[in-house]
């Protein structure tokens, strides 16, 4: 997959996702989001999820929204 094109949100998050060794599915029970979200953010099929997602994931994956954003 050429991940040149996708949103920052979503390199981001599978970025943080990786270096803490969870799956998809792992993160969007951590999170408390649908496992079709998370696979839909980082796949950049969702480019501008909601803040109160973001902020899930973000919690979920011990950073900051700031970190996924930039």
């Amino acid at each position: 997959m050429d991940t040149k094109y996708l949103p920052l949100i979503a390199k981001n998050i599978r970025k943080f996702r990786t270096k803490k060794g969870v799956s998809q599915d792992t993160l969007s029970k951590l999170a408390g989001v649908s496992f079709n979200t998370v696979t839909k953010i980082e796949a950049g099929d969702t480019p501008n999820p909601t803040i109160e997602t973001v902020n899930k994931i973000a919690k979920a994956l011990d950073v900051s929204i700031d970190l996924l954003m930039k």
